[in-house]
């Protein structure tokens, strides 16, 4: 199994556009040690030559001119990837279709209560009709398990998880269970599993036992404190608000990892206020100490060889 990370950052990416907090103006000076990101998203392949992009990103333009494995060789036009997956309806982890229209038609496959979200409060499905037939949904169901047209040696299970619906859902603060799902991916031929969730407001009895099988988890490393957006004065949003769980919290992110026995564990979906996002600050220093890595745009994972 090949892991292709597109975009390492949350919602704004890093430097954020609009922010001047320590981190984002450290990175635009180069006075901190930290490497910029675009929004979150990966790519999943069981051979390198096929596709499957798991959720497209704002930033989805700028990613694809950095990754060669878009590209398809001796065609005029085309693309490599065969299958999208979504895993919410967050603007973050959608908007990226609008730039893919060209493409069209596309197999997206998602939950019918991201498809709602996606035909109505922000309506990317009807509106991408008008390019050569738009997206193409393929409904997935919580806990059970499908497989794409491409990469048929990876089979997904989406596991549905506690965090929050977008902002502009009628199901803001009251979410279904298929308003987020997190993807146990399975290689068939080598038997390693990837659990994929770049959100996570807090683990339960139903995702626990998917984490505590996976041999590497990409998993929610949004803020490292609940109130960070307070304390640095950017926002007033806490983590848990937004759907994800906070790193350092008492029984936070890195609690519940140091319990989990993968091979790897590696963060995702980073804020640009979390101060790991400094490589030479004491909280990376802690991550490192503690066996948990930090995902940036361009890290290729490889389970399986």
């Amino acid at each position: 199994m090949f892991i292709k990370v597109l975009g390492s950052a949350a919602g704004g990416g890093f430097p954020q556009w609009n922010c001047n907090c320590a981190n984002c103006q450290g990175v635009r000076e180069g006075s901190i040690p930290a490497r910029p990101r675009t929004q979150s998203s990966i790519l999943i392949s069981d051979n390198r030559q096929d596709w499957v992009l798991c959720n497209a990103s704002p930033d989805i333009s700028e990613q694809i001119r950095h990754t060669p494995e878009f590209v398809k060789h001796g065609h005029l036009r085309g693309t490599t990837v065969g299958d999208i997956i979504l895993t919410d309806s967050q603007i973050d982890h959608s908007t990226g279709l609008l730039s893919l229209r060209e493409g069209c038609p596309h197999r997206v496959w998602c939950t019918a209560e991201v498809h709602e979200d996606l035909s109505t409060g922000f309506p990317i499905f009807p509106m991408l009709t008008h390019w050569n037939g738009g997206l193409l949904h393929q409904p997935i169901v919580p806990m059970q398990p499908f497989k794409t047209q491409v990469c048929t040696q990876l089979r997904f299970i989406p596991i549905p998880i506690i965090s929050n619906a977008p902002p502009y859902s009628p199901w803001r603060d009251k979410p279904l269970p298929g308003h987020n799902v997190a993807l146990f991916i399975e290689d068939e031929s080598s038997g390693q599993s990837v659990l994929y969730a770049p959100g996570l407001g807090e683990p339960d009895e139903v995702i626990l036992p998917w984490l505590q099988k996976a041999d590497c988890l990409l998993i929610d490393g949004t803020v490292w404190r609940d109130n960070e957006l307070v304390t640095t004065g950017v926002g007033h949003n806490t983590g848990k608000a937004m759907g994800h769980l906070a790193l350092s919290e008492e029984k936070g992110m890195m609690a519940m990892l140091a319990s989990l026995k993968a091979k790897r564990k590696i963060l995702i979906h980073i804020n640009n206020t979390n101060p790991i996002l400094n490589e030479s600050s004491p909280e990376r220093a802690s991550l490192d100490q503690a066996g948990i890595e930090v995902s940036w745009d361009g890290m290729e994972i490889t389970l399986g060889e």
